[in-house]
């Protein structure tokens, strides 16, 4: 016997007849004796629907609140996930499985106060392992906590995954399945190399790599709270027959395994390409080569929540001068251009360049710790398809490229070819 978490996204759950198949997939659990907690999502489109409602209604008149007051927008939108809980648990009841929903504030998962992008501080799963071993099937509703301030606190889009890995943390789950629309994590998007193969295993590092750096599969905090927690994750389908082959081993279930690196004995050099597209590239030059000089344009722009990525300085010949150049989502460049022309005077650049429509392609693998020139690969691999390399940056595990947009295709195709990951 085993406890397992399952958590199942709003594709999964989109309608009855999918609440009703995933309610199968909780079955097949039960009646294999496992202890189990399940995770749901909003029915798929319906936060975005209530995100529009919130952002329909008259603004709030005030210094603190330009728009609407955030707390009541936490109201709002953490209902998706109260409906499909309670949906489950109907349906899993209608199956003679003991099952009851759980807000939340019910648990409590503990939250900051950060209203609609909060972050979980503790988790009290005392309750929940009680039910579970009285054979209870706790149906949590994910993306929610409980605030300092007593109030419903949601975790930003893509929570419901960070709930599950929390949860799972909690309860001393044996592992935590996230179901979703894909069969595993792929070593790139199959929309665009067919020849993409399913990974059985990933290392966390790997991962949260992959999740930064575009791969849509799990968001980047539940890979965070994985690795800290060492929480065993499993990424799986759940448009598969609930009760086809293997789809109840309990060791080795279809899917790609999110572990530790000491789980993999054969490591790959490259495990995986990703890419993240609409990136910005934006320049400051002439800059007075001084100390304090990237505190004074890096910290102003933290301060408005614009996410910096690739960095790169060039200092002149007589070292008196420096450019500095920078990338940033491209639905940031205005308002970064802004913060950055409040400060011109501080900072002390001449002139501020911009350029979007850019593409970062990332070639990530633990592998490469311990093996020399895989960046002159993919340097040359993509000179001789004539792609022009804008900007690179490098980690232990991690190479990332800045190209322009219409070559992204074409880069991937050509990174997982070189690097050996297309399929036999």
């Amino acid at each position: 016997m085993a406890r397992i978490v399952m958590k199942f996204g709003g594709t999964s759950v989109a309608d009855l007849d999918r609440i009703k198949n995933v309610a199968r997939h909780v079955k097949r659990e039960v009646d294999a004796g496992h202890e189990v907690a399940v995770v749901v999502s909003a029915m798929s489109g319906k936060t975005n629907e209530l995100v529009g409602w919130v952002q329909g209604t008259p603004k709030v008149v005030g210094a603190n609140s330009p728009f609407y007051d955030a707390r009541e927008y936490d109201a709002v939108v953490a209902s998706g996930e109260q409906v499909t809980c309670g949906l489950l648990a109907i349906a899993l009841q209608a199956m003679d499985i003991n099952a009851r929903s759980w807000q939340g504030w019910q648990i409590p998962i503990r939250t900051d106060n950060a209203h609609g992008a909060a972050r979980i501080l503790e988790i009290d799963g005392a309750d929940i392992i009680k039910r579970m071993g009285e054979g209870q099937v706790a149906v949590v509703a994910g993306f929610q906590g409980l605030g300092p301030d007593n109030r419903i606190a949601t975790l930003g889009r893509g929570g419901s995954d960070t709930s599950a890995v929390a949860i799972a943390a909690a309860v001393k789950a044996d592992r935590c399945d996230i179901y979703t629309d894909v069969d595993g994590v792929y070593t790139t998007d199959p929309r665009i190399v067919p020849q993409a193969r399913r990974l059985k295993k990933v290392a966390f590092e790997e991962m949260l790599e992959m999740a930064s750096l575009g791969a849509k599969v799990l968001q980047v905090r539940s890979v965070e709270l994985a690795m800290v927690h060492k929480v065993r994750t499993f990424v799986r389908s759940s448009f598969e027959d609930p009760d086809a082959p293997g789809m109840g081993d309990l060791l080795n279930p279809p899917g790609t395994l999110i572990c530790d690196e000491d789980e993999i004995v054969e490591q790959e050099v490259v495990t995986g390409i990703a890419y993240a597209k609409d990136e910005a590239q934006i320049s400051l030059r002439r800059l007075a080569d001084r100390p304090g000089v990237s505190a004074a344009i890096f910290g102003p722009l933290a301060e408005s929540h614009i996410n910096v990525d690739m960095i790169v300085q060039n200092i002149s010949e007589d070292g008196s001068k420096t450019d500095m150049t920078f990338t940033v989502p491209s639905g940031d460049v205005e308002k970064a251009i802004k913060v950055l022309g409040e400060n011109k005077e501080k900072i002390g650049y001449d002139v501020v360049q911009n350029e979007s429509g850019l593409v970062k392609v990332s070639v990530i693998g633990i592998g490469m710790r311990s093996h020399a020139g895989v960046a002159a690969t993919a340097f040359k691999a993509l000179a001789e398809k004539g792609i022009n390399i804008k900007a690179i940056t490098t980690s232990e595990i991690k190479i990332s490229i800045l190209i322009d947009g219409p070559y992204a295709e074409l880069a991937v195709r050509t990174l997982h070819s070189c690097y050996g990951l297309d399929k036999n």
